[in-house]
């Protein structure tokens, strides 16, 4: 980020950066839609993990890693592995079915499932307009289900895998780029093992792609720079903005996903899509207007609390 800049105007900067290359990332994925999810998964774990171990060794905090892996939170890495591993390979299936529509309602409705699961799970209380998002969301996903005559379980799956990782990682106490390295790394053997067994077929006719030709080698090797670069820009924007700031931004993904899946692929959008993503706008609406009080809120009460220490 160049310098001359206040830390928020970099921190904008920087999450919307992130949620662009998240939200254009289903046109790599169809681009490399002859190769299968499972194996694209395996690269990807792979190359991020390359690219996180340098990012952690120029900056000294490989140790924080080791530290990380052999510690009692162990098993709780692995269980934000074993999410985020199944929300990345449902995503990565989905673009390339031709679901993305259904994959970016996922994205669109996961912050109102969080807060849903914060609610059943740690008794946290919603606020009303909270209430009402996710009471709408609810009613989307009846809608949908309706209408198509069978639930969105993509998207369903796609919201509960992310929002019970993040629950996850907040439990960790573990920063960003530590936790999820240590997550590809736990994760690494089980792809390493997987690319093995399609290149040198151990179960049958070797198929991996990687080396067959270069366009498809460099595609999945770009797999780790679509991981690793948006994330180390979210983590540097969350340390910068305010958490309103950073969740309204999150939704530019979503919504560029679905303009990928409408406009670029062409998916189909029927009159039951419309309605259940009229209620989820609606829902998203209602939701980040209850982030924006809830900031000003902690603001005000900041500002009384500084202003009460003040010494006359």
């Amino acid at each position: 980020m160049r310098a001359g800049y206040s830390d928020a105007t970099k921190g904008i900067a920087a999450v919307l950066l992130a949620c662009t290359v998240w939200g254009l990332s289903p046109i790599y994925y169809k681009a490399i839609a002859h190769v299968p999810p499972l194996e694209v998964l395996s690269h990807r774990t792979l190359w991020s993990l390359g690219i996180f171990a340098v990012v952690l060794l120029a900056q000294r905090r490989l140790a924080g890693l080791g530290a990380l892996v052999v510690s009692d939170r162990f098993w709780g890495i692995a269980l934000a592995a074993l999410m985020i591993s199944v929300n990345w390979f449902t995503y990565i299936w989905s673009i390339q079915a031709g679901h993305g529509v259904e994959a970016s309602l996922g994205y669109y409705i996961f912050p109102l499932v969080a807060v849903l699961i914060g609610m059943l799970a740690f008794g946290e209380r919603l606020s009303r307009w909270q209430a009402a998002a996710v009471g709408l969301a609810g009613v989307a996903v009846v809608v949908l289900t309706y209408g198509l005559g069978v639930a969105p379980w993509l998207a369903l799956l796609l919201a509960t895998t992310f929002a019970l990782y993040g629950l996850i990682k907040k439990r960790l106490n573990a920063g960003p780029v530590v936790s999820v390295t240590a997550e590809v790394l736990v994760l690494s053997p089980l792809a390493l093992g997987y690319l093995a067994s399609q290149h040198w077929g151990w179960f049958g006719a070797g198929a991996g792609h990687f080396g067959q030709d270069l366009r498809t080698s460099a595609m999945l090797a770009f797999s780790g720079v679509i991981t690793a670069l948006p994330l180390m820009y979210f983590s540097y924007a969350s340390r910068r903005i305010t958490m309103a700031s950073l969740g309204l931004a999150q939704y530019l993904n979503p919504t560029l996903q679905f303009f990928c899946a409408t406009l670029v692929f062409g998916e189909p959008f029927s009159r039951w899509h419309m309605a259940a993503f009229a209620l989820i706008w609606l829902a998203v609406a209602l939701y980040s207007a209850d982030l924006i009080r809830q900031d000003r809120a902690r603001k005000a009460v900041s500002k009384v609390a500084m202003s009460g220490k003040t010494v006359i």
